[in-house]
Protein backbone atom coordinates (compact mmCIF):
# COMPACT_ATOMS: atom_id res chain seq x y z
CA UNK A 1 0.00 0.00 0.00
CA UNK A 2 1.48 3.11 -0.88
CA UNK A 3 1.09 5.16 2.72
CA UNK A 4 2.96 2.69 4.60
CA UNK A 5 6.32 4.40 5.88
CA UNK A 6 9.34 3.60 4.54
CA UNK A 7 12.81 5.17 4.60
CA UNK A 8 14.05 7.21 6.95
CA UNK A 9 12.51 7.47 10.39
CA UNK A 10 10.52 4.37 10.05
CA UNK A 11 11.85 2.65 13.08
CA UNK A 12 10.82 5.89 15.38
CA UNK A 13 7.06 6.24 13.28
CA UNK A 14 6.07 3.11 12.32
CA UNK A 15 2.34 4.28 10.96
CA UNK A 16 0.62 4.91 8.22
CA UNK A 17 -1.14 8.35 6.76
CA UNK A 18 -4.68 6.49 8.51
CA UNK A 19 -3.10 6.78 12.25
CA UNK A 20 -0.20 9.46 12.37
CA UNK A 21 1.66 9.74 15.97
CA UNK A 22 0.52 12.27 18.46
CA UNK A 23 3.50 14.28 17.47
CA UNK A 24 2.86 14.12 13.74
CA UNK A 25 -0.81 14.90 14.02
CA UNK A 26 -0.67 18.03 16.58
CA UNK A 27 2.11 19.30 13.08
CA UNK A 28 0.20 18.81 10.96
CA UNK A 29 -2.78 19.46 12.62
CA UNK A 30 -1.18 23.20 12.70
CA UNK A 31 -0.25 23.27 9.52
CA UNK A 32 -3.82 23.04 8.07
CA UNK A 33 -4.86 25.72 10.77
CA UNK A 34 -2.11 28.27 10.14
CA UNK A 35 -1.78 27.27 6.17
CA UNK A 36 2.14 26.30 6.55
CA UNK A 37 4.83 25.89 9.14
CA UNK A 38 8.65 26.50 9.35
CA UNK A 39 10.47 23.00 7.88
CA UNK A 40 12.40 23.11 11.50
CA UNK A 41 8.58 22.08 13.39
CA UNK A 42 9.15 18.97 10.82
CA UNK A 43 12.03 17.78 12.07
CA UNK A 44 10.81 15.65 15.08
CA UNK A 45 8.57 13.98 11.93
CA UNK A 46 9.92 12.90 9.05
CA UNK A 47 6.53 10.93 8.67
CA UNK A 48 4.41 14.13 7.56
CA UNK A 49 7.09 14.32 4.38
CA UNK A 50 7.43 10.38 3.79
CA UNK A 51 4.00 10.36 3.59
CA UNK A 52 3.36 14.11 1.56
CA UNK A 53 1.16 15.85 4.35
CA UNK A 54 3.79 17.92 3.96
CA UNK A 55 5.97 19.69 1.12
CA UNK A 56 8.34 22.23 0.84
CA UNK A 57 6.65 25.86 -0.13
CA UNK A 58 7.59 26.86 -3.41
CA UNK A 59 7.40 30.29 -2.37
CA UNK A 60 9.63 29.94 0.34
CA UNK A 61 11.83 26.23 0.92
CA UNK A 62 12.37 26.89 4.88
CA UNK A 63 8.15 26.32 5.41
CA UNK A 64 5.85 23.61 4.79
CA UNK A 65 2.80 23.76 3.37
CA UNK A 66 0.00 20.65 4.18
CA UNK A 67 -1.94 18.47 1.73
CA UNK A 68 -5.43 19.70 1.83
CA UNK A 69 -7.40 16.98 4.28
CA UNK A 70 -9.67 16.13 1.56
CA UNK A 71 -6.87 14.57 -0.91
CA UNK A 72 -5.62 12.55 2.20
CA UNK A 73 -8.91 10.80 2.89
CA UNK A 74 -9.45 10.26 -1.44
CA UNK A 75 -5.99 8.58 -1.32
CA UNK A 76 -6.71 6.58 1.88
CA UNK A 77 -9.59 4.95 -0.10
CA UNK A 78 -7.84 4.53 -2.92
CA UNK A 79 -5.75 2.62 -0.89
CA UNK A 80 -7.52 0.57 1.04
CA UNK A 81 -9.88 0.04 -2.36
CA UNK A 82 -6.70 -1.47 -3.89
CA UNK A 83 -6.01 -3.51 -1.05
CA UNK A 84 -9.64 -5.15 -1.06
CA UNK A 85 -8.83 -5.54 -4.79
CA UNK A 86 -5.79 -7.12 -4.15
CA UNK A 87 -7.20 -9.29 -1.58
CA UNK A 88 -9.90 -10.79 -4.24
CA UNK A 89 -7.94 -11.27 -6.94
CA UNK A 90 -5.44 -13.69 -4.03
CA UNK A 91 -8.55 -15.55 -3.12
CA UNK A 92 -9.67 -15.96 -6.69
CA UNK A 93 -6.55 -17.47 -7.26
CA UNK A 94 -6.40 -19.72 -3.78
CA UNK A 95 -9.80 -20.85 -5.13
CA UNK A 96 -8.56 -21.72 -8.09
CA UNK A 97 -5.22 -23.73 -6.71
CA UNK A 98 -7.46 -25.36 -4.02
CA UNK A 99 -9.48 -26.99 -6.75
CA UNK A 100 -6.47 -27.97 -8.63
CA UNK A 101 -4.92 -30.11 -6.01
CA UNK A 102 -8.44 -31.31 -4.53
CA UNK A 103 -8.44 -32.79 -8.13
CA UNK A 104 -4.80 -34.39 -8.10
CA UNK A 105 -6.08 -35.33 -4.95
CA UNK A 106 -8.72 -37.42 -5.93
CA UNK A 107 -6.49 -38.80 -8.86
CA UNK A 108 -3.64 -40.01 -6.49
CA UNK A 109 -6.01 -42.08 -4.43
CA UNK A 110 -7.19 -43.86 -7.54
CA UNK A 111 -3.54 -44.65 -8.49
CA UNK A 112 -3.14 -45.65 -4.76
CA UNK A 113 -6.08 -47.72 -4.98
CA UNK A 114 -5.20 -49.57 -8.05
CA UNK A 115 -1.96 -50.42 -6.63
CA UNK A 116 -3.39 -52.78 -3.90
CA UNK A 117 -3.17 -50.51 -1.10
CA UNK A 118 0.64 -50.48 -1.89
CA UNK A 119 2.64 -47.38 0.25
CA UNK A 120 5.52 -46.22 -0.32
CA UNK A 121 6.90 -45.22 3.14
CA UNK A 122 5.17 -46.57 5.87
CA UNK A 123 5.08 -45.64 9.97
CA UNK A 124 5.57 -48.31 12.01
CA UNK A 125 4.25 -47.15 15.45
CA UNK A 126 5.20 -50.32 18.30
CA UNK A 127 6.88 -53.18 18.76
CA UNK A 128 3.80 -55.48 17.71
CA UNK A 129 3.73 -53.78 14.77
CA UNK A 130 7.16 -53.62 13.50
CA UNK A 131 6.97 -57.51 14.21
CA UNK A 132 3.74 -57.69 12.35
CA UNK A 133 5.36 -55.98 9.07
CA UNK A 134 8.52 -58.21 9.20
CA UNK A 135 6.31 -61.21 9.41
CA UNK A 136 4.37 -60.22 6.76
CA UNK A 137 7.85 -59.24 4.69
CA UNK A 138 9.62 -62.96 5.31
CA UNK A 139 6.50 -64.52 4.28
CA UNK A 140 6.54 -63.14 0.90
CA UNK A 141 10.33 -63.08 0.34
CA UNK A 142 11.95 -65.81 -2.00
CA UNK A 143 15.47 -64.67 -2.90
CA UNK A 144 17.74 -62.55 -0.40
CA UNK A 145 17.78 -60.95 3.12
CA UNK A 146 20.28 -58.16 3.59
CA UNK A 147 20.78 -57.03 7.15
CA UNK A 148 23.48 -55.09 9.18
CA UNK A 149 23.18 -55.54 13.10
CA UNK A 150 24.86 -52.66 14.71
CA UNK A 151 26.35 -53.07 18.44
CA UNK A 152 28.69 -55.26 20.21
CA UNK A 153 27.60 -58.94 21.02
CA UNK A 154 24.54 -59.79 20.22
CA UNK A 155 22.11 -60.93 23.23
CA UNK A 156 20.80 -64.25 23.25
CA UNK A 157 17.26 -62.67 23.36
CA UNK A 158 17.55 -60.44 20.00
CA UNK A 159 19.07 -63.43 18.38
CA UNK A 160 16.03 -65.83 19.20
CA UNK A 161 13.87 -62.61 18.60
CA UNK A 162 14.10 -63.15 15.01
CA UNK A 163 14.94 -66.98 14.84
CA UNK A 164 11.66 -68.01 13.95
CA UNK A 165 11.93 -66.19 10.78
CA UNK A 166 15.48 -67.18 9.40
CA UNK A 167 14.30 -70.95 10.16
CA UNK A 168 11.87 -69.81 7.54
CA UNK A 169 13.28 -68.57 5.16
CA UNK A 170 16.22 -71.37 5.30
CA UNK A 171 13.34 -73.87 4.24
CA UNK A 172 12.50 -72.10 1.09
CA UNK A 173 16.30 -71.59 -0.05
CA UNK A 174 16.74 -67.88 0.70
CA UNK A 175 19.78 -66.32 0.79
CA UNK A 176 20.99 -64.00 3.70
CA UNK A 177 23.76 -62.25 4.63
CA UNK A 178 24.36 -59.92 7.40
CA UNK A 179 27.36 -57.56 8.42
CA UNK A 180 28.11 -57.33 12.25
CA UNK A 181 30.72 -55.21 14.02
CA UNK A 182 34.01 -56.98 14.88
CA UNK A 183 33.22 -56.79 18.59
CA UNK A 184 30.35 -59.59 17.70
CA UNK A 185 32.55 -62.00 16.61
CA UNK A 186 32.63 -62.50 20.56
CA UNK A 187 29.25 -63.84 21.20
CA UNK A 188 28.98 -67.44 21.56
CA UNK A 189 25.60 -66.56 20.41
CA UNK A 190 26.09 -65.39 17.20
CA UNK A 191 28.30 -68.38 16.79
CA UNK A 192 25.61 -70.69 17.54
CA UNK A 193 23.23 -68.98 15.39
CA UNK A 194 25.40 -69.08 12.56
CA UNK A 195 26.27 -72.75 13.21
CA UNK A 196 22.47 -73.77 13.56
CA UNK A 197 21.42 -71.95 9.90
CA UNK A 198 24.65 -73.16 7.96
CA UNK A 199 24.88 -72.24 4.64
CA UNK A 200 21.97 -70.25 4.12
CA UNK A 201 23.65 -67.46 6.67
CA UNK A 202 27.42 -65.59 5.33
CA UNK A 203 28.31 -63.03 8.06
CA UNK A 204 30.94 -60.13 7.50
CA UNK A 205 32.34 -57.78 10.19
CA UNK A 206 33.64 -54.52 10.05
CA UNK A 207 35.09 -51.71 12.88
CA UNK A 208 31.74 -50.10 12.57
CA UNK A 209 28.47 -50.09 10.48
CA UNK A 210 25.33 -47.94 10.06
CA UNK A 211 22.52 -48.12 11.96
CA UNK A 212 19.96 -51.06 11.90
CA UNK A 213 18.92 -52.35 7.35
CA UNK A 214 16.40 -55.37 6.93
CA UNK A 215 16.29 -55.58 3.12
CA UNK A 216 14.02 -58.34 1.37
CA UNK A 217 14.39 -59.24 -1.89
CA UNK A 218 15.46 -55.64 -2.81
CA UNK A 219 11.53 -54.79 -2.81
CA UNK A 220 11.48 -53.64 0.48
CA UNK A 221 13.71 -52.45 3.78
CA UNK A 222 13.25 -51.81 7.94
CA UNK A 223 14.85 -49.29 9.29
CA UNK A 224 14.36 -47.62 12.52
CA UNK A 225 12.83 -44.31 13.20
CA UNK A 226 13.67 -43.40 16.36
CA UNK A 227 16.46 -43.86 19.04
CA UNK A 228 15.24 -46.36 21.26
CA UNK A 229 13.83 -48.48 18.00
CA UNK A 230 10.09 -48.15 18.99
CA UNK A 231 9.25 -47.02 15.59
CA UNK A 232 10.62 -47.77 12.29
CA UNK A 233 10.18 -46.71 8.53
CA UNK A 234 8.95 -49.78 6.27
CA UNK A 235 10.28 -48.46 2.62
CA UNK A 236 8.67 -49.95 -0.99
CA UNK A 237 10.33 -47.07 -3.26
CA UNK A 238 12.48 -48.32 -5.40
CA UNK A 239 14.82 -45.81 -5.45
CA UNK A 240 15.34 -45.63 -1.81
CA UNK A 241 15.52 -49.20 -1.39
CA UNK A 242 17.75 -49.39 -4.44
CA UNK A 243 20.26 -46.84 -2.37
CA UNK A 244 20.22 -48.71 1.09
CA UNK A 245 21.26 -51.99 -1.28
CA UNK A 246 24.47 -50.06 -2.76
CA UNK A 247 24.99 -49.11 0.45
CA UNK A 248 24.98 -52.39 1.89
CA UNK A 249 27.00 -53.75 -1.45
CA UNK A 250 29.83 -51.16 -0.50
CA UNK A 251 29.90 -52.34 2.98
CA UNK A 252 30.11 -55.90 2.33
CA UNK A 253 32.69 -55.71 -0.16
CA UNK A 254 34.87 -53.95 2.70
CA UNK A 255 34.17 -56.52 5.48
CA UNK A 256 35.78 -59.28 6.56
CA UNK A 257 34.10 -62.59 6.40
CA UNK A 258 33.45 -63.96 10.10
CA UNK A 259 35.61 -67.19 9.41
CA UNK A 260 38.38 -65.37 8.74
CA UNK A 261 40.78 -63.61 11.46
CA UNK A 262 41.00 -59.80 11.74
CA UNK A 263 44.49 -58.47 10.25
CA UNK A 264 47.17 -58.02 12.40
CA UNK A 265 47.83 -54.25 12.94
CA UNK A 266 52.01 -54.52 12.28
CA UNK A 267 52.36 -52.83 15.99
CA UNK A 268 53.62 -55.43 18.43
CA UNK A 269 51.40 -54.88 21.60
CA UNK A 270 48.55 -53.09 19.72
CA UNK A 271 45.50 -54.96 18.84
CA UNK A 272 43.10 -54.62 16.03
CA UNK A 273 40.15 -53.07 18.19
CA UNK A 274 42.69 -50.38 19.46
CA UNK A 275 43.96 -49.67 16.27
CA UNK A 276 40.40 -48.46 15.40
CA UNK A 277 39.83 -46.43 18.60
CA UNK A 278 43.42 -44.67 18.27
CA UNK A 279 42.02 -43.92 14.53
CA UNK A 280 38.42 -42.30 15.84
CA UNK A 281 40.58 -40.57 18.66
CA UNK A 282 42.33 -38.96 16.14
CA UNK A 283 39.57 -37.52 14.20
CA UNK A 284 38.69 -35.92 17.59
CA UNK A 285 35.95 -38.14 18.70
CA UNK A 286 35.20 -38.28 22.54
CA UNK A 287 34.95 -42.00 24.39
CA UNK A 288 30.79 -42.49 24.46
CA UNK A 289 31.02 -41.43 20.38
CA UNK A 290 33.87 -44.29 19.93
CA UNK A 291 32.29 -46.63 22.02
CA UNK A 292 28.69 -46.73 20.51
CA UNK A 293 30.32 -46.61 16.73
CA UNK A 294 32.73 -49.40 18.05
CA UNK A 295 29.89 -51.29 19.73
CA UNK A 296 31.08 -51.44 23.06
CA UNK A 297 31.08 -50.23 26.67
CA UNK A 298 32.64 -46.66 27.45
CA UNK A 299 34.03 -48.57 30.29
CA UNK A 300 35.69 -50.99 27.94
CA UNK A 301 36.95 -48.20 25.69
CA UNK A 302 38.91 -46.04 27.89
CA UNK A 303 40.75 -49.64 29.08
CA UNK A 304 41.59 -50.01 24.90
CA UNK A 305 42.75 -45.98 25.75
CA UNK A 306 44.26 -46.93 28.48
CA UNK A 307 46.61 -49.76 26.67
CA UNK A 308 47.20 -47.62 23.99
CA UNK A 309 48.74 -44.94 26.47
CA UNK A 310 50.64 -47.01 27.93
CA UNK A 311 51.92 -48.87 24.77
CA UNK A 312 53.20 -45.87 22.99
CA UNK A 313 54.61 -44.33 26.08
CA UNK A 314 51.91 -41.24 26.55
CA UNK A 315 51.93 -39.38 29.71
CA UNK A 316 48.74 -37.65 28.41
CA UNK A 317 45.90 -37.29 25.88
CA UNK A 318 47.39 -34.47 24.33
CA UNK A 319 50.41 -36.66 23.92
CA UNK A 320 48.73 -39.83 22.79
CA UNK A 321 47.15 -38.57 19.92
CA UNK A 322 50.59 -37.70 18.77
CA UNK A 323 52.06 -40.60 19.39
CA UNK A 324 49.13 -42.22 17.64
CA UNK A 325 49.99 -40.03 14.19
CA UNK A 326 53.56 -40.77 15.08
CA UNK A 327 53.35 -44.45 14.74
CA UNK A 328 50.56 -44.32 11.69
CA UNK A 329 47.71 -45.39 13.85
CA UNK A 330 45.91 -42.13 12.96
CA UNK A 331 44.36 -44.34 9.76
CA UNK A 332 41.88 -46.60 10.02
CA UNK A 333 42.32 -50.56 10.02
CA UNK A 334 42.81 -51.75 6.45
CA UNK A 335 43.61 -48.66 4.61
CA UNK A 336 46.15 -48.49 1.95
CA UNK A 337 48.56 -46.53 3.88
CA UNK A 338 48.63 -48.25 7.40
CA UNK A 339 51.43 -48.70 9.32
CA UNK A 340 54.20 -51.51 8.09
CA UNK A 341 55.20 -54.68 10.50
CA UNK A 342 58.11 -53.33 11.71
CA UNK A 343 56.84 -50.35 13.81
CA UNK A 344 59.30 -48.86 16.77
CA UNK A 345 57.33 -47.64 19.46
CA UNK A 346 58.63 -44.46 21.46
CA UNK A 347 60.30 -44.95 24.50
CA UNK A 348 58.48 -45.61 27.33
CA UNK A 349 60.79 -44.30 29.60
CA UNK A 350 60.87 -40.84 27.94
CA UNK A 351 57.24 -39.82 27.63
CA UNK A 352 57.72 -35.94 26.17
CA UNK A 353 57.60 -35.04 22.80
CA UNK A 354 60.56 -33.29 21.37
Amino acid sequence: MEWAMAGHGTEEHPHGADRLCTVGDRVYSRAVRRGRVPRTDADAVPCLLELALLHPDPDDMDWLVPTAPQEVMTRLLRGVYDEVADSQRRMGSAVEAFEWYAGLGRQLQAVSASAEGTVAIRVLDGLSRIQAAMDEATEACTQEVLTVQPGGIRRESELTEGLHRAVALRGRGVRMRDLYTHVARHGQGLLNYLELMGDAVEARTLDEVIDRLILFDRTVAFIPANTDRTMALELRHPALVEYFVTVFERLWRLAIPLTAPLPDTGIEGISHREQSIAALLAEGHQDAVIAERLGISVRTCRAHIARLSETLGAASRTQLGVRIAQVGLDRPPGGTSAAPAAVSLPDRESPSVR
